[in-house]
């Protein structure tokens, strides 16, 4: 069959609001111009994340309502551990509130000033929680990451000599950690190969260097290793996915993304010692070790999404979705990172509105335009969002790549709401010129395109 339909049926829906095109610019205005700002009722279909905004299943729902909430020792606790240790073989498996939560415990432990932590691409959080440690993030991509329009399969993919070079330079006794985040967020939702992760842990454990991966979207990696690496159609995502975390040490993981809840995190490990105090930070910051500020029924939710993830009918529809919106757009003539990737499409911004220099923000004009003109909500990836100054030469130093991403919940939007934001970008591309950069009026130090307050140019 030519096509692809949502493996599930819809129980439950949720009415949105289109409003006119007068009312959004003035809710653009009193937010300031950052989508972040805008009240969720006031979208009317909203790609800005794909973190904890999925529909969950009936199943879940169920399993929130066996949820035992015991504090310690609860039944759904050893149920997530069960499914979080069949499915990564890890050792220690270890729950927190999301994904950042995760972050700060393993960068608390092992960052520090003096460090340094690369990585494929860092994302947002990953950089700050490394970089409150005192630790310094480095950002070690293929070159074919960096070129939108190439069609390199795993363009998420660390380069080894870079990381080889990096290792050299700063030292091995400086690196804690490795990190490799898959799939790759910030350089387009893309894909990391198998034979990339075993030549980066080669390379690790000829320097003494643990692994971790940020697997918040693992399944989706994993589902796009089996499309497009060879020797892997055969297999099934659970044995990939398995091969991918027996590549590591350990991992954080968002189950906001592919676990498919709302809520929750994961810190995994196999050093004991490490472990050991992990757990005693999270008693500390999170919860006890068998709940992890969360709720049993979060817990349930959680241990039955890993699972319902690994569905390959369900990856299949989901990766396919994704490549449909991607196909739409360039058809339109809107240029984008190609290929598609997991979980979102990323605009170059940069390249359709090139009348808009890079210090006025390209991708958040961009934003600004399309929410005024649809009711859609996205995310800038970019030099609001990775901008920065240098310290010593207080120069500012900006990303690769002006995007804004439109990232897709899971299980929540149609093909007809896929359509409608088609649409929206080709009949946005016929007046591009018209689109206005902006400027930065009052923004946080840290993490600013959360906060950060704009005006027009």
């Amino acid at each position: 069959m030519k096509t692809i339909i949502e493996p599930f049926r819809i129980k439950m829906v949720e009415p949105i609001r289109l409003n006119t095109p007068v009312v959004r610019d003035q809710i653009l205005r009193n937010a300031h111009y950052n989508p972040f700002l805008i009240p969720a009722e006031s979208v009317l279909i909203d790609l800005l994340t794909d973190s904890g905004t999925s529909a969950m299943s009936s199943e879940q729902w169920a399993g929130m309502l066996r949820g035992d909430e015991s504090y310690a020792g609860a039944k759904s606790w050893f149920r997530f551990e069960s499914v979080m240790r069949d499915i990564t073989g890890m050792s220690h498996i270890l729950p927190t509130h999301q994904g950042r939560a995760s972050e700060r415990i393993l960068f608390e432990l092992l960052g520090g000033p003096g460090k340094f932590v690369p990585n494929n691409t860092h994302f947002d959080t990953t950089r700050a929680n490394v970089e409150h440690s005192g630790a310094t993030a480095v950002d070690l991509v293929i070159d074919a990451g960096r070129n939108p329009k190439g069609r390199h399969p795993f363009k998420g993919n660390m380069d080894p000599s870079k990381l080889q070079g990096f290792i050299a330079d700063v030292g091995a006794e400086n690196i804690p950690l490795c990190m490799v985040t898959v799939t790759n967020n910030s350089g387009g939702g893309q894909p990391v190969s198998l034979a990339n992760l075993r030549e980066i842990r080669r390379i690790c454990d000829a320097h003494g260097i643990k692994l971790y991966l940020d697997a918040c979207r693992f399944a989706e990696n994993a589902y796009l290793i089996k499309m497009r690496e060879p020797g892997q159609q055969d297999r099934t995502v659970k044995e990939i996915v398995r091969d991918m975390f027996d590549l590591a040490d350990g991992a954080t993981i968002s189950a906001k993304k592919d676990g498919l809840v709302n809520i929750g995190g994961v810190l995994l490990m196999r050093d004991d010692v490490l472990a050991e105090r992990a757990n005693n930070l999270l008693i500390l910051t999170e919860g006890f070790v068998t709940y992890g500020g969360l709720a049993g029924r979060d817990l349930e939710a959680m241990a039955q999404g890993f699972q319902e993830v690994l569905d390959e009918d369900y990856l299949h529809y989901r990766i396919r979705s994704v490549e449909y919106l991607g196909e739409g757009l360039i058809k339109a003539g809107v240029p984008i990172i190609e290929p598609p990737g997991g979980h979102a499409i990323y605009i170059d911004a940069g390249s359709f509105l090139p009348h808009i220099p890079a210090e006025q923000f390209p991708g958040q004009a961009l934003l600004v335009a399309l929410y005024r003109h649809a009711g859609i909500r996205a995310v800038e990836i970019g030099s609001v969002m990775f901008g920065r100054k240098d310290p010593t030469t207080g120069e500012t130093i900006r990303p690769p790549m002006e995007l804004v991403r439109l990232a897709i919940p899971r299980r929540v939007y149609t093909q007809s709401h896929i359509d409608y934001v088609i649409e929206a970008m080709t009949e946005l591309a016929t007046t591009k010129e018209q689109i206005r950069g902006l400027k930065i009026v009052e923004a946080p130090q840290v993490l600013r395109h959360f906060t950060a307050k704009f005006a027009e140019v």
